[in-house]
């Protein structure tokens, strides 16, 4: 008996030890962390002039007619101030401050607000759209307290961590959370490899710190999941990721991304079987680019790369990121697997952005310029034919694709920001004027509904009514 009494003590004792080792992580407050970091941490505001070359006139004079003359000038074009909210932290007590590249794009005037009550003028050191960030300098001599970055690599699912920001404007606001989740892609931008948080974050976080207990900025608040705000689903860009493409942005004002040439897809489970790959792994090469680093170096098409740089390649996403990182000029081991086997090639890496692949993926988006729809609050763009391979649409699909929604836009709620608009009132969308002239006729109406087809950002099509004011 007094053997089994002993064996039950134990057994306590054990159990009591863990749950006090697990407890012991668990934070009692963040309140002298907080405290710690808020005058780091600052909020942005930008405006931006925006033109719109809209008609305002609901309707259009026959030509010849002598009203035409008289109302021109309601046709020319028109413009509006345009304001914008974010955050961002402070790195250097010189005044160098970390964003989001979308919280200052295009911004004519950015306020930086520290501490709650100091404003400061910025101006940009360098930005970069493909992931995101910008960099930008307070104009004054002050001297301020900056944060450090930390290990993101070292960051671990179910690790605490605290987002501090501006949300809708309120000014410096902490909330707490857990890592969810690692390697999170979700198509925003090129490059990603998202830390996923449900650490409340909200409209208005953009571009904010998300640090870790040691008060270590460990990723750049980004995106959320959720139409009208947070719903426990928030991703940030890692910090050594980003570290990488501040420190180019801070010496060069530009980035200098590798780059190897080539074209790549998935490698699946069929593709595995024929080429008698143990498992769908790496990244399968679709095509070399003329002059190319790859071409050079005899990369072909189907060749299927396994490493690069010492790297394994799990999943064909993973290699464009790791192929940015990697500093132009330098030599690197290639390892792929072509008719069976592996083989090694050394690849002298070219520079992404003097490259004709990126020329020519710039001058796509010159070719796509956005507009104003002023009545639905929103910006859209033309439908192109990569849009329409990309996303498995119908061939003759014509249409808007919607870049971004105003908070007070009838459409706020019911449609996301990637959604394509096909057709409005039963009719066929081929232009943006078709839906500005549609939804100017609908606000003239007595019934002030518009009926939308859309195909949402999982390519199903749906119809969508809305209450116009």
């Amino acid at each position: 008996m007094k053997k089994i009494k002993i064996i039950f003590l134990t057994i306590i004792f054990s159990f009591g030890f863990l749950n006090q080792s697990y407890s012991r992580t668990v934070p009692e407050s963040f309140a002298d962390l907080a405290e710690k970091l808020m005058p780091s941490v600052v909020n942005i505001s930008t405006s931006t002039t925006v033109v719109t070359k809209s008609n305002p006139l609901p309707f259009q004079f026959p030509p010849g007619s002598p009203f035409g003359d008289m109302f021109k000038e309601f046709g020319d074009p028109q413009e509006r101030q345009s304001a914008a909210l974010g955050s961002g932290f402070i790195i250097d007590e010189k005044g160098i401050v970390i964003t989001n590249n979308h919280v200052i794009q295009d911004a004519d005037d950015i306020i930086v607000r520290v501490n709650g009550d100091q404003e400061f003028k910025a101006k940009v050191l360098g930005a970069d759209p493909l992931m995101d960030i910008a960099v930008l300098q307070l104009e004054t001599n002050e001297k301020f307290i900056p944060v450090a970055f930390g290990d993101s690599d070292k960051a671990r699912i179910g690790d605490w961590v605290i987002a501090i920001g501006n949300p809708f404007g309120l000014g410096g606001t902490v909330t707490a959370g857990i890592i969810s989740a690692r390697n999170r892609s979700i198509g925003l931008s090129r490059y990603e490899d998202f830390i996923q948080t449900d650490a409340s974050i909200n409209s208005g976080n953009s571009g904010g710190p998300l640090f870790d207990m040691e008060g270590n900025v460990i990723g750049i608040n980004t995106a959320i999941l959720g139409r009208n705000g947070s719903i426990g689903i928030g991703f940030s860009i890692p910090s050594n990721s980003a570290q990488i493409v501040i420190d180019q942005l801070i010496e060069f004002g530009e980035t200098k991304r590798g780059w190897l040439g080539v074209r790549i897809q998935d490698v699946t489970k069929e593709i595995a079987e024929v080429e008698k790959l143990d498992k769908p792994r790496g990244a399968l090469v679709a095509s070399v680019a003329e002059n190319s680093p790859s071409e050079k170096a005899g990369i072909k098409a189907g060749d299927i790369i396994l490493e690069f740089n010492g790297e394994r390649i799990n999943q064909m996403k993973e290699l464009p990121a790791i192929v940015a990182r990697t500093q132009v000029g330098k030599n690197v081991e290639v390892k792929i697997w072509r008719d069976k086997q592996e083989i090694i090639k050394n690849v002298l890496l070219g520079r992404l952005e003097t490259s004709e692949d990126f020329k020519v993926s710039e001058k796509q988006k010159t070719i796509n310029p956005t507009d104003q729809i002023e009545d639905l609050k929103i910006t859209v763009r033309s439908l192109n034919k990569d849009d329409i391979k990309n996303r498995n649409l119908p061939n003759q699909t014509t249409g808007l694709v919607i870049t971004s929604i105003q908070n007070n836009s009838p459409l706020a709620g019911s449609i996301e920001v990637n959604s394509i608009i096909v057709e409005a009132q039963k009719e066929r969308i081929k232009s943006i004027d078709d839906l500005k002239q549609i939804t100017k006729q609908v606000l003239n109406s007595n019934q002030k509904t518009i009926l939308l087809a859309i195909y949402n950002n999982q390519n199903q099509r749906r119809y969508i009514g809305i209450k116009l004011d």
